[in-house]
């Protein structure tokens, strides 16, 4: 994105590539969307994703549910404090 999509209003859903340690716009637009929430992610705050299901995520923790959801397995529960 150019400081002139800003000018002309480009808004909308962005289609996006993910590759490793970065990504490819496609089609441009202002944002996409958590593959789990559907939470609007800006381009520019876009941290998270997976290259092998093309998913972006809005968090880390979001993310790394989502891993060990693909790969069968739940998160530990928090040992608790005694």
């Amino acid at each position: 994105m150019n400081r002139f999509d800003k000018l002309f209003g480009m808004r909308g859903e962005a289609q996006v590539r993910y590759l490793d340690g970065e990504f490819q716009v496609i089609s441009p637009g202002e944002f996409v969307r958590c593959a789990v929430t559907g939470q609007q992610i800006d381009l520019t705050d876009l941290r998270y994703w997976n290259v092998e299901l093309q998913e972006a995520y809005a968090s880390a923790d979001i993310s790394f549910d989502r891993y060990l959801q693909s790969i069968g397995k739940s998160r530990p529960a928090a040992a608790s404090e005694g």
